[in-house]
């Protein structure tokens, strides 16, 4: 696949859209900038990559809309080596743009489908500081925590106390949760005890689903 000079373009324009909504964070957004959304979709929709929309990817599944990417990721204030735990791969493209900013990435899918085309993808682009795993991601992957970052990509009715677990004293859990609209919630771990939360708006996002679908 191509990354074009008019794809750098409409990503530009892209990152200036999210500028203007509110994303201040340039770290994020020069992540965002460099790497080519269009590779992480179906040529169906490459055309429609660079607008801030969710759009479709396999097992009827989504690309979040760049906006909420960028939100999320603004929220987790990742720096460089972190270590962050993701549920729910998908495309891909959230992992990369962790990734892109230097993050140690450990992300998780419970597709098998999705799981195989992803972490092939994820290496074909070079990214070496990403691993997939194919999981149920309610139950985090408990064998490297625990995690500086955890971010979720699906709404939760509730948040998974294995998370809570996994996470640093020091870190934070991003997570969208209800039913039908999600509140985004930052869950932040002030000692092995105590964890403080905080509500960041209305979002929608496909739901959160326990277990894992095998091929």
């Amino acid at each position: 696949m191509e990354d074009t000079y008019r794809h750098k373009g409409l990503r530009r324009k892209l990152v200036e859209s999210l500028r203007e909504k509110g994303i201040t964070e340039e770290k994020v957004l020069a992540a965002m900038d460099v790497l080519p959304r269009h590779f992480f979709l179906d040529s169906a929709f490459a055309e429609l990559a660079y607008q801030d929309k969710a759009l479709p990817i396999e097992c009827e599944q989504t690309i979040s809309q760049p906006y909420t990417v960028a939100f999320q990721t603004q929220l987790l204030e990742i720096k460089k080596r972190d270590k962050v735990l993701e549920i729910g791969t998908g495309s891909g493209y959230q992992a990369a743009v962790l990734g892109t900013m230097g993050a140690r990435v450990f992300t998780v899918e419970r597709q098998e489908n999705l799981f195989h085309k992803t972490r092939k993808l994820l290496a074909d682009m070079g990214f070496q500081n990403i691993r997939c795993y194919f999981r149920d991601g309610s139950k985090g992957l408990a064998e490297f925590a625990p995690y500086d970052k955890i971010l979720v990509t699906a709404g939760a009715d509730e948040v998974p106390q294995a998370l809570l677990e996994q996470l640093k004293v020091g870190g934070m859990l991003v997570i969208p949760v209800g039913r039908r609209a999600q509140k985004m919630k930052r869950i932040i771990r002030k000692t092995e005890m105590e964890y403080m939360e905080e509500d960041w708006g209305d979002f929608r996002f496909v739901p959160f689903v326990k277990g894992t679908e095998p091929l």
